[in-house]
């Protein structure tokens, strides 16, 4: 069945969570369950990238709360367990990463958090370790309206990817 078809066919609870799996803010469930039925794959994909880049940066900030840390095994599988099947898919790239690394990406992350007020949000699917922590370190040198914009971008990447996995 297409990730579409389920949503639409799903009763509201079934589909908000659904679509909360895909993105943590609640805003943006609200704003898709309104625009059910979607119809088609390529309807619903316009639909949750349209709802995003709708919402305020707080409602952003929201849903990359609902991620763990790049690397950060111990939250994906207790803090996060409702959607830890989509983040270790994603995060696959971090297994078996050397242990410099996992150090590295700890202290990037927390730095970045202290920067800018939310964890490094990344599309991890097909990334490993090392480029993500390249990407990572590259983007610490953003200035803060513009890191939000790309973690938003990636964001919107991460969720395509989950409604698609549906």
């Amino acid at each position: 069945m297409e990730p579409s078809t389920r949503l639409d066919r799903a009763p509201l609870e079934d589909a908000s969570t659904l679509l909360m799996a895909c993105c943590g803010s609640s805003r943006w469930v609200e704003r898709m369950l309104a625009r059910r039925p979607f119809g088609s794959d390529a309807a619903l994909l316009a639909a949750a990238r349209e709802e995003w880049f709708a919402l305020s940066a707080a409602d952003w900030r929201e849903a990359f709360g609902h991620h763990p840390k790049i690397g950060d095994l111990n939250a994906l599988r207790t803090r996060f367990a409702a959607t830890r099947h989509l983040a270790e898919r994603e995060q696959a790239g971090v297994a078996g990463a050397p242990e410099e690394i996992f150090e590295a990406l700890a202290q990037g992350n927390l730095a970045y958090q202290q920067k800018f007020g939310f964890i490094f949000i990344v599309c991890a699917s097909g990334r490993s370790a090392a480029e993500m922590l390249d990407l990572l370190l590259t983007r610490f040198r953003n200035d803060p309206a513009a890191e939000l914009l790309i973690a938003a971008e990636e964001q919107a990447q991460i969720t395509a990817r989950r409604l698609g996995a549906l």
